[in-house]
């Protein structure tokens, strides 16, 4: 009797110390820009719900991407560490002890991806990484439409990748991140109650194809009826254009529809009564879409006025995004205008908080003694690598950075150019000091070199290349065989 009295409660505790751990819901955005929520200036669009959720979170005024484009910055999140070199994806797999997933399975946790990972496939997939649970998830970085079927485009060809699961379950006037949200909501209400969870929820929206729901598109374009705007609606920059206004009323409905998503979502967490012993992180990959480039003029997204240019871009509108963490249990709410976070900071900051584990050996840092209020971070140092240039799509080109404290130094790769600012006073980055500071421009200079000298390997940078050609000769060899 006595040695079942003890299993029993051995059993009981270890299910107490497990519903103990917090529950952790990440939601990450797809080109969603800093100022495109009405709590970051937005005066068209309207988001309540994210709103609220900022309000009651750590508010991060200097929070970062990684990388001003999708599959590096999602490298960066998801390994901790600057995407200099792995800008497509995870290619063969990825080490062990750079995979935070599986330290999470480890310690009893339930473990879900959903939505767009953009990473690869076959052992560079979603759950290969470690998810238990994925849905709609795989190497394509886009869907063909928004309203179903999701993998064919509006002009009836097939998307270039399929989304998978979704053509599956879904049916006539379904929209996607209505039914990523769904899912991921089954997944919480399924978890064991005895298990913490999770969860990672990487919407598609708000990326191209600029399609929103017809009645928030409606809605929308009423609104801007009575909005006037002042200056004129796109400047030159780079190789392109640079959007200058908030005026699309189908990137307005896609806003807030990923608003409407989210309050579901923290409705859930509520409704379950969960919420208070959940970590909240909501962010985006980069800033939006503003600038086109040489190949021609194409349907522009949003303004990150007044931030400098946008996604592409290593100017703040590129990189800087939204970033909020919410725990009601253990962290109190406040704006934090000092500290200088990145989205490489975000796993190692959920393995300390959740599991009080400590990682060595990344670039990205636990932001727990900050969101604690032990420490800020306004002197921090970090640096961007933009090696590859698209300035026939976003105008942007070759470009590397350092942020050091207040002043952040841009060099143009290929020119020389160097620029620097002081964000603190010039966020929107218009008054260059480097003539006036030459001192401090080789101060970051040597600090940029050092890092470039450090991190960029010259033999990783055609792997995408030799990657591809592995690929296609495989496939090769299975028409062969067939």
């Amino acid at each position: 009797m006595k040695n079942i009295f003890s299993l029993f409660f051995l059993i009981a505790t270890t299910a107490m110390f497990a519903q103990d751990k917090p529950n952790i819901l990440v939601v990450i955005t797809d080109d969603l820009g800093y100022h495109d929520l009405s709590i970051t200036g937005s005066q068209l669009y309207e988001t309540p719900n994210i709103d609220g959720l900022a309000k009651t979170s750590v508010q991060f005024t200097n929070g970062y991407s990684s990388y001003p484009r999708c599959t590096p910055s999602r490298y960066g999140l998801m390994t901790g560490t600057y995407p200099v070199n792995e800008d497509k994806g995870f290619l063969g797999g990825i080490e062990d002890d750079k995979n935070f997933v599986k330290q999470f399975n480890e310690a009893g946790y339930n473990t879900s991806f959903v939505g767009k990972w953009h990473l690869g496939k076959g052992k560079s997939a979603p759950d290969k990484f470690g998810y238990k649970h994925t849905y709609a998830s795989g190497e394509a970085g886009g869907v063909g439409q928004r309203y179903y079927p999701f993998n064919t485009q509006r002009n009836g060809k097939p998307a270039k990748y399929n989304v998978p699961n979704v053509e599956e379950d879904g049916k006539e006037g379904d929209y996607i991140s209505d039914m990523m949200t769904d899912e991921t909501i089954r997944f919480i209400k399924e978890n064991e109650s005895n298990k913490p969870f999770l969860a990672v929820l990487a919407y598609y929206s708000v990326h191209t194809p600029l399609e929103a729901k017809v009645e928030d598109k409606a809605r929308n374009e009423e609104q801007l009826k009575g909005m006037k705007f002042e200056g004129p609606a796109f400047i030159k920059e780079g190789a392109g254009r640079r959007k200058m206004h908030q005026d699309d009323a189908d990137y307005a409905g896609m806003v807030e529809n990923v608003d409407e998503n989210v309050g579901k979502l923290l409705q859930t967490l509520k409704d379950l009564n969960i919420d208070k012993n959940t970590i909240i992180i909501f962010t985006s990959d980069h800033g939006g879409l503003s600038n086109d480039g040489h190949k021609g003029e194409r349907q522009l997204a949003t303004s990150n006025l007044p931030l400098k240019a946008g996604k592409g871009w290593l100017y703040e509108g590129g990189i800087r995004v939204p970033f909020f963490i919410k725990w009601e249990k253990e962290i109190e709410p406040k704006v934090d205008d000092k500290s200088i976070v990145v989205g490489m900071d975000i796993f190692p900051t959920l393995l300390d908080l959740a599991l009080d584990q400590k990682v060595e050996g990344i670039d990205g840092m636990s932001m727990e003694p900050v969101l604690k209020g032990k420490e800020s971070w306004d002197d921090r140092t970090v640096f961007w690598h933009s090696r590859k240039a698209r300035p026939h799509s976003t105008g942007d080109a070759k470009m590397s950075v350092v942020r050091d404290g207040d002043y952040k130094l841009v060099v143009y790769n290929e020119t020389k150019k160097m620029e620097l600012y002081n964000l603190k006073e010039d966020v929107g980055e218009e008054n260059d000091l480097a003539m006036q500071m030459p001192e401090k421009v080789e101060t970051l200079s040597r600090k940029l070199k050092n890092f470039k000298k450090e991190y960029l390997v010259p033999e990783k940078m055609n792997m995408w290349k030799d990657y591809r050609a592995t690929q296609k000769a495989d496939k090769k060899k299975g028409k062969e065989k067939n």
